[in-house]
């Protein structure tokens, strides 16, 4: 397989990126043309904070072609519709090594250790060594693998949900997970002996996910969009969002939690522990759990 890939300015990036698939190219990524040099910069955001140009200064787009493309057609079609002014030396085409891109995508995911009782496992990994020792030492193992829905167990934030879970959870303890992604904070809590618990999120793939994940696992999970969430409160309520959502989202999480009960948040940097604590200190004493990369877990005990 071939792509073609040509540079173009921060402005043009995203209607350069449209008129590709228009003219019938397969996939398009963008990629920032100064990575790996000084002029290298961040492009990221959160909720409310997002860059208004979802590009670089100088943008690398790389478009997959069909096997009878005309890579050369394209560009002037793109020059014919004003799109883009592209100098000769500024494009080319390049051929793709024909990987096993299923096998190759599997092995940057393998099993994940989280503290001294949980082990993530893609399926592809289910009856590794690891895995089957694992199991044979009591630890509690989640099959889960890479999808649409945020939550493979890799980031920081997850790892911190779930060691609280693992260490502080009761049996038969009733659980909210609010941003539940892909579920595995929520399968995670049945697996470790948790009673009824729910999952929602905004995102109705996160849903289908959380369910589909949840049933692999051989567990149930009520999982559902926020508006079907029952007027009820929990033992413990995990949310592992972002700084602003959960800002917002202060007074809602605080009312589910039970008297006697815990909420626990993470997807907040270190240095956003003051003003998360301010947000929160009409319902609830927010105090620092435990960090990870630069990520703090923070947890509230609702007194009785």
């Amino acid at each position: 397989m071939r792509e073609i890939v040509l540079l173009c300015a921060e402005e043009q990036a995203e209607q350069v990126s449209d008129a590709l698939l228009e003219l019938g190219v397969l996939s398009v990524s963008v990629e920032d043309a100064d990575e790996n040099t000084d002029a290298e910069s961040p492009l990221y955001g959160e909720p409310g904070l997002e860059p208004e140009v979802f590009a670089w200064r100088r943008n690398r787009v790389v478009a997959l072609l069909p096997e009878d493309a005309d890579a050369a057609e394209m560009v002037q079609q793109l020059r014919d519709h004003q799109i883009l002014d592209i100098d000769e030396g500024d494009w080319h085409v390049r051929d793709v090594p024909d990987n096993d891109w299923v096998r190759l995508t599997q092995s940057q995911f393998g099993p994940i250790e989280v503290g001294e009782r949980i082990l993530i496992v893609p399926s592809w990994h289910a009856e590794d060594a690891v895995a089957q020792q694992a199991q044979s030492e009591g630890k509690v193992c989640i099959q889960l693998d890479p999808g649409l829905a945020f939550g493979t167990g890799s980031h920081p934030t997850t790892h911190l949900c779930l060691e609280w879970l693992s260490e502080h959870l009761q049996a038969g303890q009733t659980v909210l997970d609010y941003g539940c992604g892909s579920g595995i904070l929520a399968i995670a809590a049945k697996k470790l002996g948790a009673g009824h618990t729910d999952g929602v999120d905004v995102d109705e793939q996160a849903v289908f996910s959380t369910q589909a994940n949840a049933q692999n696992n051989s567990v149930y999970v009520n999982a559902m969009l926020p508006g079907d969430l029952p007027e009820q409160q929990y033992d413990v309520v995990v949310a592992n969002i972002l700084a602003n959502p959960l800002k917002i989202l202060a007074p809602m999480l605080a009312a589910r939690v039970k008297p006697g009960g815990f909420l626990v948040l993470a997807g907040i940097f270190e240095w956003q522990t003051a003003e998360m604590q301010e947000a929160y200190s009409d319902y609830l004493h927010l105090t620092p759990w435990r960090e990870r990369e630069g990520w703090i877990g923070l947890v509230a005990h609702k007194q009785n």
